[in-house]
């Protein structure tokens, strides 16, 4: 969706980027597809705060997503693009013709009264959803699923996408948008196109009360904390605090965290951009 920009009427204004919901057709969701969420305030089952900077916000249902896309060779109309406050892209209100409806996620430049399918082969069309060793190379995907039947896993948020790339005996070869490149097995199934709302990362709150809405509470920079709270707290005066790290110690920038003898890794071709 493209980025509307306000005149400066009030301070919180003068930064803010927002967007201009120019594609949602709908306000209110299927009510059959909805159900309400408790806030957790980032507590566990015990009361224990597990999450910091998690409480407060506004009051969200979560919208039913078929991710597995288990509707095979029935097509559907798409009746309507809406807003989903739990994930950063849009989603799409499929209407298929035995009468049942499931919300999917949008794929960028998917129209109201499109039809769509899902099945083994499709027509390379955006929207349809096939198997992996049926798309053409070179093809542009999203929602990839790691393992048959599992639901998509992989290329679900705003604006992403993943490129087919080759494609040898039961597996085939993606380069996912962290820049890895792996092999995923050639019977999971992806969609054609690219993940709605690629303007998602240009959004500016402008103000600390928009943060609130969405649940998230005031962070404290890690350096002005004390030593018993951070590794980079404490210290006379200013103190930069060190090198980067979280509050587990674990140096950022490069360092890396996958474990080697995770039986995964002979499907990683090339590792991600910054060799974590």
């Amino acid at each position: 969706m493209p980025i509307k920009r306000n005149p400066p009427i009030t301070p919180s204004q003068r930064f803010q980027r927002l967007n201009k919901c120019s594609e949602i057709t709908s306000p209110k969701p299927e009510k059959r597809l909805v159900f309400g969420l408790s806030k957790k305030g980032g507590r566990n089952n015990t009361g224990k705060m597990t999450m910091k900077y998690i409480g407060g916000g506004h009051k969200q249902k979560y919208r039913l997503i078929d991710f597995k896309r288990k509707k095979r060779g029935i097509p559907a109309i798409v009746k309507s693009i809406e807003y989903d406050p739990n994930r950063s892209c849009l989603i799409s209100l499929l209407h298929y013709l035995d009468g049942d409806k499931q919300y999917i996620l949008s794929i960028k430049g998917l129209k109201v009264g499109q039809q769509i399918l899902s099945d083994d082969i499709t027509d390379t069309q955006i929207g349809n959803a096939m198997l992996l060793k049926n798309i053409p190379l070179g093809s542009i995907i999203c929602c990839i699923e790691l393992y048959p039947n599992c639901g998509a896993a992989l290329a679900r948020s705003a604006g992403t996408s993943a490129q087919l790339m080759a494609k040898k005996d039961k597996y085939c070869t993606l380069k996912l948008p962290s820049g890895e490149t792996r092999m995923v097995l050639s019977h999971c199934l992806a969609t054609i196109g690219s993940v709605s709302n690629q303007d998602h990362k240009l959004v500016i709150s402008g103000k600390a009360g928009r943060k609130r809405r969405l649940g998230k509470r005031p962070r404290t920079r890690c350096v002005a904390m004390n030593p018993v709270d951070h590794p980079m707290g404490g210290g006379e005066g200013k103190a930069s605090g060190g090198h980067p790290r979280n509050r587990n110690g674990i140096p950022s920038h490069g360092f890396k965290t996958r474990n080697k003898n995770k039986p995964t890794n002979k499907y990683i071709i090339r590792k991600i951009k910054n060799n974590s």
